[in-house]
């Protein structure tokens, strides 16, 4: 049995059947099991985050690219296995990265005690402050330079990154608490897969890095790695 939800939207109202059958269809059979990730996707309407013409696949399964190319928003199950991860609690300080019009943001207001959104687009970072507002999430949305991240915010227990990376985190690590840790979705090598990964710290220092599950995201600008020169 799942526990209550922990908002009442009545813009998402009449989706609350879509959103009981996207968790016990998709989320529940896929190794996600953590109540307090389930109840927030049951809790937050989708539809909200996503142009109007894309709401009638807002519980599919399906992985939805912005229109500028290195924005995504994630598959359902995609998102709740990162979060379920992330193993965020009520008194953490979570940093949440290239979210987009804030749909994650939104999911993370009722895991973390505090919630910092980052964006470099001034467009999306104003949509996903009206669509937060309409759900009555809890978030602070700010802008900036992705990579360089939140400073005067940090430090944080978690930064989560809604994209791929190939390089560049070592700004955003600095910006975590000692024992804190990141997660982002990675490729070493163009010829690999791509692999949702956490990083940790212990004690301030990078303790480990680890493949969770395979995912593909497109790769955010401020992390890609620069062509290499060719005489």
């Amino acid at each position: 049995m799942l526990m209550n939800a922990t908002i009442t939207e009545p813009l998402g109202a009449g989706t609350a059947a879509a959103r009981r059958v996207m968790v016990e269809r998709q989320l529940r059979p896929y190794d996600v099991t953590d109540l307090e990730v389930l109840n927030r996707f049951l809790a937050v309407p989708r539809e909200i985050f996503l142009p109007r013409h894309l709401a009638p696949v807002a519980y599919s399964d399906l992985s939805i690219e912005a229109a500028n190319g290195d924005r995504w928003e994630p598959a359902p199950l995609v998102l709740a296995r990162f979060l379920q991860i992330a193993d965020i609690r009520p008194h953490h300080k979570v940093l949440h990265i290239a979210g987009g019009e804030g749909y994650a943001a939104a999911l993370l207001a009722g895991l973390a005690g505090e919630v910092v959104a980052l964006e470099s687009d001034e467009k999306l970072a104003a949509k996903a402050r009206e669509n937060l507002a309409k759900v009555s999430a809890s978030v602070r949305v700010v802008t900036g330079p992705l990579a360089k991240g939140a400073p005067a915010e940090a430090p944080f227990d978690v930064i989560l990154v809604q994209g791929a990376v190939e390089y560049g985190l070592e700004g955003l690590i600095s910006q975590l608490k000692p024992d804190g840790r990141l997660l982002a979705f990675k490729r070493h090598d163009p010829r690999a897969g791509m692999k949702a990964v956490r990083i940790d710290l212990s004690e301030g220092r990078v303790a480990g890095e680890r493949p969770v599950f395979d995912a593909a995201a497109p790769v955010l600008e401020e992390f890609a790695k620069p062509a290499a020169f060719v005489l």
